[in-house]
């Protein structure tokens, strides 16, 4: 109440902080009416004086109101003319608003401008990215697509190079040379995909040359912000290569799993026949069991959804389940128990399928200890301590051991994964199949997401369950996600249409302020409330009369779907009844924009999946603003009709968005059935209780504020999951961004124009004070010190006699011993370095830094990998998989920089001879291989694409056993230190020996 009131006396924090900007908007207003006496020449070399205003010391937020006044004046004199734009002769006539001016305000503040649909935000754009290319760094516009991003570059790219800036563009099939050229230029269009598909191309680089983006990352404005930074980034950019050995088991487990599914499907329908006629007996209590027991089976099962039309047996089903969460959570039962008779148990919410002792019997009778994995530490130590093997033999029973939790896991994960497939992933709706290829759609817009693929070897399940060719692993060459690219930003802004819900994850991830600009006219939109209906087929009928209805009055009506299968479904029914339509889903994405332009006509009818065509406007015919019913309330304009709510109210905000922009009149509505995933995931408990006090009928009609409000809640729930795993995304991502940055940094550090031997003299010392301390205890006599061990290491780098070290070994402190043992190096690095002279030493030292820490990095984004699929496991273990993995991700980080240093060292001091190196550009000509991916992780490991034809990647790859090997780092041991399995041996003369 205090709040409220509070609000209404001083206006919310939005609104007083876009009433500060007023002032500021009257002064450019101000220079925009002197600066239209100036001449064409005039207003053009503003550009230089800003120049070098900036040069002079003054700042951006100095000049903002000139250099924003300067842009409208130019829109002005452009007012009339026209251009080619996307091929199209397109005449300009925008000038900026008012509103529009403190959106541009916002954006060079590094906020987030909330704009409706339609109040220009490409417009608005301009004005920020002209003050901040001003000084000589770059800015970057981002958008969701590479039509928009060449739209945008050659129409208000226009405005920039009027007044004397350079405008580049990037699009996905430019070579390094046009992108170097575009990255250069003033301002900078380009997709999120690309810009940080570059970065990672950026970083794999074998010459400074080859570098596009050498300005880094100064300025940047993403368009449909929430897209991008929340939507999109919950899956991480890739570039991958080819691994050489398939190890996959799908085509070997899926007649089995083919088995179970079908046993399972003719359990869940016998389980819904009992329960139906339990309940008919009035034995509610045993049938809504094993109407729970079906629902856990089978939870999309048609008979079952039939079944829960009727309010009063969900609700009832609804509370069987209560008492069984409340009894597990006293510890009283469990799922396995609970749940028993079924083969396995699917958790829609959670995404996630168990198997139960009656799957495991079911999938394999005749080896029960398939599902065994050994726990490796107890059986190396058995093998360690058992005296009647030797040697040899104990390393043939270690790899044994290898190979049968190697082989078991795979088929485990491949069982686990096709069982997802198989019950939680549809056809047209979460995926496509198009010319024997499984494409992804997107949830969010509908679009086809081309070169993505699902992680952790989903994308292989759901091609072996629809019988296309299994594409073969990938191995990640280099990953980022999509917040740690655009956090390197020094000033990151946005803007979109609905950013407001989101605000909080803005804030926390990317440290971003939304403010919500308001609209040049007002809304005259009218939003009915929500219509729901028991089931789905009424709920589709009911839609058509509605269509058939505005078509007659000459309405253009928006139907927005969340798959295509409903897409396909309701154009089915509206070609019986007659009417003529367009469907714009993620099979017909191509013509997306001309469908979507067509959308305003009188009478149009457009069947688009969720927000397909977002960054065109539907610009109505003047005919339809009055093409309502005055008499039915019905008003004119676009009507926009959306067949159910999604589980994220910001694409509710998206689809209304759509109708009303500019103050034209329009109205939305959606219609909602308690068959829709979102209600019965998570709403329709409350819902179906409000359906049965109201007691309602066949095809009858609920609208209650109450049941919107419950809708709300649901959705709300389902943000904050979302926003859970987006944040478990970055926290796991954080821990590579780390290390990402190290290792980027020092390939930076090699492929500059300055003399390598400066970082030479870096990795020698970092080498020798790791060895040193590995084998020697600084605080620990000299007779204590094994100078055997430590000189047989450093051997491994060049051979190097320690006598004149063992012979004054007594008079050395721990620091003489290793300023000794690098002068030995140093003495044989000297000679090598005469014989070459300093300049080809130069070329040879930066091509050995760079040839090592590529090979090194790959490997260990290799294991961090197979670290990160496991990881989730040790919550089994009461213990916190995100703390467990950032120790063993420290611990393979520190063995990496000391192969690193090892393996450099070794070529240049040990291995060189005076010999030609090999060409520069191989590095480049291996990247043909390279597959860039936009990843869909369903869990915290990454896979990619395949790429045909063996590479160098692949041959490397040979040099790894075929099988994958476990990672266990469970503690970061020293090679002297006793070996963490109980052996009693030495870590390095035990499982040392087998890193």
């Amino acid at each position: 109440m205090i709040q409220s009131t509070f609000k209404k006396i001083f206006g919310s924090k939005n609104e007083r902080e876009i009433k500060k900007l007023y002032p500021l908007v009257d002064q450019i207003n101000s220079l925009y009416e002197e600066y239209q006496n100036l001449s064409e020449e005039e207003i053009k070399n503003k550009t230089v004086e800003f120049k070098e205003r900036l040069e002079n010391g003054e700042t951006v937020d100095d000049i903002l109101p000139e250099a924003f006044a300067v842009v409208k004046d130019t829109c002005r004199r452009l007012k009339g003319t026209s251009w080619k734009v996307a091929g199209r002769e397109t005449a300009w006539d925008m000038v900026p608003f008012d509103v529009q001016l403190i959106g541009a305000i916002i954006l060079h503040q590094g906020k987030i401008a909330e704009m409706a649909t339609g109040e220009g935000k490409t417009l608005v754009a301009t004005l920020p990215l002209y003050l901040n290319a001003l000084e000589g760094k770059g800015a970057h516009l981002i958008t969701v697509n590479d039509y928009l991003a060449q739209r945008d570059s050659e129409w208000v790219g226009q405005v920039l190079r009027y007044l004397g800036l350079t405008v580049g563009v990037i699009l996905n099939d430019m070579t390094p040379e046009q992108r170097k050229v575009a990255y250069g230029c003033d301002v900078t269009y380009g997709t999120n995909n690309e810009f940080g598909f570059d970065y990672l191309r950026d970083n794999m680089a074998s010459t400074e040359e080859n570098i596009v983006q050498m300005r880094g990352h100064h300025y940047a404005i993403v368009d449909e912000v929430d897209s991008v930074l929340i939507d999109e980034a919950r899956t991480p950019l890739i570039i991958s290569g080819p691994v050489s050995v398939s190890t996959h088991k799908y085509n070997e487990m899926k007649p089995l799993v083919d088995r179970l599914v079908t046993q399972q499907n003719r359990l869940v329908n016998h389980l819904i026949q009992e329960g139906n006629a339990l309940i008919n007996d009035s034995k509610e209590r045993e049938g809504a069991r094993k109407l729970l027991l079906a629902e856990k089976g089978a939870p999309k099962n048609k008979r079952l959804m039939k079944l829960y039309q009727d309010p009063s047996i969900k609700k009832l089903v609804q509370t069987v389940e209560n008492d069984y969460l409340r009894d597990k959570g006293q510890n009283k039962t469990s799922d396995e128990h609970y749940f028993g008779e079924l083969y396995y148990i699917v958790d829609e919410k959670s995404h996630t399928i168990d198997l139960t002792e009656n799957g495991r019997e079911c999938l394999n009778p005749a080896d029960p200890d398939m599902f065994l994995l050994p726990d490796m530490g107890d059986e190396v130590a058995t093998i360690e301590n058992d005296e009647t093997l030797d040697e040899s033999q104990k390393l043939a029973k270690k790899d044994e051991v290898y190979q049968i939790i190697n082989e078991r896991g795979e088929k485990l994960q491949n069982i686990s994964q096709l069982l997802r497939a198989y019950s939680l992933y549809e056809k047209d709706q979460e995926y496509v199949v198009q010319d024997g290829k499984v494409l992804i759609v997107d949830e969010f817009t509908g679009r086809i997401l081309a070169g993505r693929r699902y992680s952790d070897g989903l994308h292989q399940a759901i091609e072996a369950k629809e019988n296309v060719k299994i594409e073969r692993e990938t191995q990640t060459l280099a990953t980022i996600t999509l917040q740690n690219y655009f956090r390197m930003y020094d000033k990151l802004s946005g803007m979109t249409g609905t950013a407001e819900t989101e605000a909080a994850e803005f804030w926390e991830i990317y440290k971003l302020d939304v403010m919500v600009i308001p609209t040049n006219k007002p809304i005259t939109r009218y939003d009915w409330e929500d219509l729901l209906y028991r089931t789905k087929r009424e709920k589709y009928n009911a839609i058509v009369n509605e269509v058939e209805e505005m078509h007659k009055l000459g309405r253009p009506v928006l139907v927005g779907t969340v798959t295509v299968e409903v897409s396909e479904t309701l154009s089915r029914m509206f070609k019986r009844r007659g009417l003529k339509h367009n469907v714009l889903n993620a099979k017909q994405h191509k013509s997306e924009a001309e469908i979507v332009a067509q959308a305003g006509e009188r009478g149009a009818i457009t069947i688009a999946t969720n927000m397909a065509g977002r960054g065109t406007d539907i610009k109505l015919d003047p005919s339809v603003l009055k093409a309502g019913d005055p008499e039915k309330d019905i008003p004119g304009g676009l009507h926009v009709i959306g067949t159910e709510r999604h589980e994220s109210r910001r694409i509710d905000r998206q689809l209304r968005g759509r109708s009303g922009r500019q103050g034209d009149p329009g109205s939305t509505v959606f219609y909602l059935s308690l068959e829709d995933d979102l209600m019965r995931l998570f709403g329709s408990e409350r819902v179906a209780g409000i359906m049965q006090r109201l007691g309602a009928e066949e095809g009858e009609v609920i609208t209650h504020k109450m049941m919107t409000r419950s809708i709300g809640k649901a959705q709300k729930k389902v943000e904050g999951r979302n926003f859970s795993i987006r944040k478990r995304l970055i926290d796991y991502d954080d821990v590579m961004n780390q290390q990402r940055t190290v290792i980027y940094d020092r390939r930076r550090v090699a492929l500059s124009g300055e003399d390598p031997s400066i970082e030479m003299g870096n990795i020698l010392d970092e080498y020798v004070d790791a060895t040193c301390r590995s084998f020697i205890d600084p605080n620990g006599h000299t007779e204590e010190w094994d100078l055997d061990a430590l000189e047989s290491e450093v051997q491994k780098v060049a051979f190097t006699d320690f006598k004149t070290i063992r012979e004054e070994i007594h008079s050395y402190t721990f620091d003489d011993l290793k300023e000794a043992v690098k002068k030995a190096l140093l003495a044989i690095y000297r000679i090598k370095e005469e014989r070459m002279g300093r300049e080809r030493m130069a070329v040879l030292e930066r091509y050995f830094i760079l040839r090592v820490i590529d090979a090194e990095w790959k490997d260990h984004l290799y294991q961090m990998d197979m670290l990160k699929e496991g990881i989730h496991l040790r919550a089994y273990g009461q213990k916190d998989p995100l703390i467990e993995y950032k120790r063993e991700a420290y611990g393979l980080f520190e063995n990496l920089i000391h192969s690193i240093n090892e393996k450099t060292l070794n070529w240049l001091i040990g291995k060189l001879q005076v010999e030609e190196p090999q060409p520069l550009n191989r590095a480049e000509q291996r990247k043909q291989s390279f597959k860039m991916v936009h990843e869909a992780s369903t869990n915290m490991g990454y896979s990619g694409a395949q790429v045909g034809g063996e590479t160098d990647i692949q041959k490397a790859s040979k040099e790894r056993s075929n099988k994958q090997q476990p990672v266990r780092v469970e503690k970061t041991a020293k090679p002297n230190d006793p070996c963490p399995c109980g052996s009693g041996k030495k870590y390095k003369k035990c499982h040392g020996a087998l890193v």
